[in-house]
Parts: C-alpha cells; sequence; structure tokens
C-alpha cells in the first residue's frame, strides 16, 4: 500500500495534465521513497520506465534500448539495440507523436557516469525537439550533489532547461504514522523517533507487533532488515565509512561544535569540513544555527546534529553494544541500555514534531501571526536578581520564532515525559528570555498539563497547550 505523497503526486498529475513538454527532476536521499512515488505516479498513464544501473555504457545502451524497443516493439521490429544515444533519445520523440509519454529515468547519476557527454546530448535535443513534444522527461537520483551541481549548477548544459527541481524529503510526521494506526499516540511518537519519516525503514517495522518486539526484530538481531543498514549507507555512498563513522560516532556522543569534533576525531581541519559537507548533503547530518540568528552569526554558531532518525538510534544504542548483538543478546540490550533512556532519546525527535506541527499551522494561518520559520534557540541572556544585579547565564528554548516585523514571537516548550507539564515549568519558559514585543507560549507536552497550568492558559490568551493528541489531530 501507497502511503503519503499526496502534494507530489499532485504535483506530477499538473504536469502531466499540461498541453507543453515538461522535463522534471526529482532527487534526494537514499531510502526515501523517489522510485516508489514515480512508479506510482506512472501506473495508469503511459509510460517509458528505465532503472539505470552500474555498468559499461554499451551495457546501458543496450540496456536502455530494449526497454524503449520493448515499449513498441512493432515500430522497432529491425533494431536490437541503437547505434548511439542520440538514436535512443530521439526515439523518444517519435514514440510521443502517438499520445503523451512519460519517460522517467532512475538513477540517472549511473547513466552519465558512463557517459559524461549524455547531459550535453540532452540539452540538445531539449532546446531543438524534445521541448516541442508531447512528453514528459523525469530524471531522478540519489547523488544530491550531482544533481545541485554537476547536473544543474551554472555553466552546466542543462541549467536553465528543466521546467521542474523537486527534492524529495522524507514523510511527514502524520504521514508516518499512516504505518502503525493501531499505535498509541506515545508509540507513533517512539516510532517515529527511531525511524523518522524514511518509507524503506517505516515499512520494515510490523505494525502488528508492539514496538520493543519491532525494535528487537527488525533492528537488533543479527540479520535482521535494518541491522547492517547504517553500515550499508556507508559503505554505499562513501569512499572512506571508517572516517566518516568516527565523525558521526563523535556527533553522536554530544560533541556537535567543529572544534569539537575536530578533537574527538583528529581529523584535519579542512578535510573536516569536506567530510561533514557530505555527510549534510546525504542528509545524516545537518548544520544548525539558533534561531533568529543573523547572517553574520550563522558562520560563527552553527552546531552539527544526525538528522536521520535512525542513525541516531544506531549510534544511541547499537554501536556501542555491538559486541552484546553480534552475539545475538539483543533482548539483553533493550532491557538493560534501551527501555530506561527510550524517551530522553526521543526528546530530540519530540522536538522536530512540533515544529513540523507549528509549520502547518501557519501554513493555515491559524497561528497568532505568520511566523517567518520555527528552530531552536541557544545563547547567553543577561538578567537581574532581586537585588538589582546584572549576571548572565546560558539558555536553550526548543522553539523561537518572530514575525515578519520583530513585534510578535513565539516560544515553544517540548517536554516528553512521563509527568503532566507542571506550573514551575511554565513559569521557567516564561523566564528564559527577555524578548521586546509580544510573546505567545505554545507548551507542548505527551502526557497533558496539571489543572493549574490548563486553568492558567484559560486565563492567558497568550499560552496554547497542545497535546500529543493534537500533534497526530
Amino acid at each position: 500500500m501507497f502511503i503519503g505523497r499526496k502534494q507530489e503526486l499532485r504535483y506530477l498529475d499538473n504536469a502531466y495534465n499540461s498541453d507543453e513538454a515538461k522535463f522534471i527532476i526529482i532527487y534526494g536521499r537514499r531510502r526515501v521513497g523517489k522510485t516508489e512515488l514515480i512508479t506510482t505516479f506512472c501506473s495508469d498513464k503511459p509510460t517509458i520506465f528505465y532503472a539505470a544501473k552500474e555498468t559499461t555504457d554499451a551495457a546501458q545502451l543496450r540496456s536502455f534500448s530494449q526497454t524503449v524497443i520493448g515499449y513498441n516493439k512493432e515500430k522497432f521490429r529491425y533494431i536490437e539495440t541503437f547505434k548511439d544515444w542520440e538514436s535512443a533519445f530521439s526515439a523518444l520523440i517519435e514514440l510521443s507523436q502517438e499520445q503523451r509519454l512519460i519517460v522517467a529515468i532512475d538513477e540517472f547519476p549511473y547513466m552519465v557516469k558512463g557517459d559524461k557527454s549524455i547531459p550535453s546530448l540532452l540539452q540538445n535535443l531539449w532546446d531543438h525537439s524534445l521541448k516541442n513534444a508531447d512528453i514528459m522527461l523525469i530524471l531522478s537520483g540519489s547523488s544530491m550533489s550531482f544533481f545541485e551541481d554537476d547536473l544543474l549548477g551554472y555553466k552546466k548544459p542543462l541549467y536553465g532547461r528543466t521546467t521542474g527541481i523537486y527534492k524529495l524529503e522524507p514523510l511527514s510526521f502524520t504521514e508516518s504514522t499512516e504505518f502503525f494506526p493501531n499505535y498509541s499516540d506515545e508509540d507513533k511518537i517512539l516510532a517515529y523517533s527511531i525511524l523518522g519519516g524514511i518509507p524503506h525503514y517505516l515499512v520494515k517495522f510490523d505494525p502488528n507487533a508492539t514496538l520493543k518486539e519491532n525494535i528487537i526484530n527488525a533492528i537488533l538481531s543479527r540479520g535482521s532488515a535494518l541491522y547492517n543498514e547504517v553500515e550499508f549507507l556507508l559503505h554505499e555512498e562513501l569512499r572512506e565509512p571508517a572516517t566518516y563513522n568516527s565523525i558521526i560516532e563523535a556527533i553522536a556522543l554530544g560533541n556537535t561544535d567543529h572544534n569539537d569534533i575536530l578533537m574527538k576525531t583528529q581529523i584535519e581541519q579542512r578535510t573536516l569540513s569536506v567530510y561533514l559537507k557530505n555527510l549534510v548533503n546525504l542528509g545524516i547530518v545537518k548544520r544548525e544555527t539558533p534561531a533568529l540568528s543573523s547572517i553574520k552569526q550563522i558562520g560563527s554558531k552553527g552546531l552539527y546534529t544526525l538528522t536521520d532518525n535512525l542513525f541516531r538510534f544506531w549510534y544511541a544504542f547499537c554501536y556501542p553494544n555491538l559486541s552484546l548483538l553480534e552475539k545475538g543478546n539483543a533482548s539483553l540490550v533493550y532491557d538493560m541500555n534501551i527501555a530506561d533512556d527510550f524517551h530522553d532519546f526521543a526528546s530530540k525527535a519530540f522536538e522536530n514534531i512540533c515544529i513540523d506541527y507549528l509549520y502547518r499551522r501557519n501554513a493555515e494561518y491559524a497561528l497568532p501571526a505568520v511566523f517567518n520559520g520555527f528552530s531552536r534557540w541557544w545563547g547567553k541572556v543577561t538578567k537581574k536578581d532581586d537585588s538589582g544585579k546584572i549576571y548572565t547565564v546560558s539558555e536553550e528554548v526548543d522553539i523561537l520564532a518572530e514575525n515578519k516585523s520583530k513585534k510578535i514571537y513565539l516560544v515553544g516548550e517540548c517536554k516528553f515525559t512521563n509527568e503532566p507539564f507542571d506550573m514551575g515549568q511554565l513559569k521557567k519558559t516564561q523566564a528564559k528570555l527577555n524578548l521586546n514585543g509580544t510573546v505567545y507560549y505554545y507548551l507542548f507536552s505527551l502526557s497533558g498539563f496539571t489543572d493549574s497550568v490548563q486553568n492558567h492558559a484559560e486565563q492567558h490568551p497568550n499560552i496554547t497547550l497542545v497535546s500529543a493528541h493534537d500533534l497526530l489531530s
């Protein structure tokens, strides 16, 4: 069953229903569901779908030719293989004369690897004939740098030729929960904290099994679906997996500042910057800056965090206990190392779920103002004690946002614990920052709110309480 991607399918349908030729790039990290999206979209439409392979150029051309010829064997009955790529792509124009045709080439970077002239060839064909054909050309792949720099970069052959570029992101939290319809609100959040919105991971959990059973059977057990997933991705995408492994481990252990990672890994500074950029491009790591930072501050205040939830889970619980897991002690590792710390681990994912909720509400004009963005904030705050003495403390705010005029602020606090949000926590949240403007507080809590907090919120319209159930509604 295909879940989610309504917006993406609507985008592709609009392109298909156009009277003009379309040239669309769909790219995104590995496992995010590009192939499934394209095949679902094409399932009821005239389509030539080709999955490029890591092979020689001659073998690639032969395989592509067989796919094109197989679409209309009668028209190409005297051809076994097109003589060159220009002939093969020109055949698509001939086929599109009969009816609107979708041509989808998956993992396009493999095709270009065998013949680097293919982008220039497509540029020439698009300029002179393809753009006037009744065709929808879709190129997709997982190599972020290939599409963003090598294919679509300024002065590259296909720069300005595409009619659409779509970077496919992981499924949203609400879409991801559709994989586990019978889970409690809490377990849906916990499952998301491990798997994120990656469809390939989500389908590995059995919706009829408990969360604990799924963790043990699909991740912790040798030979299970996701046991070697992290190692596989590192070897598949990166040339020096051992070096990247040390960087990811350092970040997972709390070394989020560039200098801290440098000290932990002992990698040369310039080289480390390149490695970190590669991990960011792969969607495994992101560089986070405090909310409301100026452009000047962004360069100096960034911290690196793991964005892939499965990587976070693996390095938090599996990698440190790999010896036990290799001996088949999956249940022991869960009971001794995961069960008690699971909620602390999931709190980061819970913050991201709350931020996504605010983005949705913002798009619906359902917040007190339209805000520019939502993210975490950290930094130094100057305060004054009861005697008037001024002092400076470090503070962190789970969510901070401002409107365009910088006169209205939103402060969010996220609690993923088994205790309800109480008045002490509310007062602490309100005391964190001194903001010059109107401040609205959004309090998110897994376990609800005490009566005193609920009564206080009813009397103060600038306080909004959001439960775990509200996040799923």
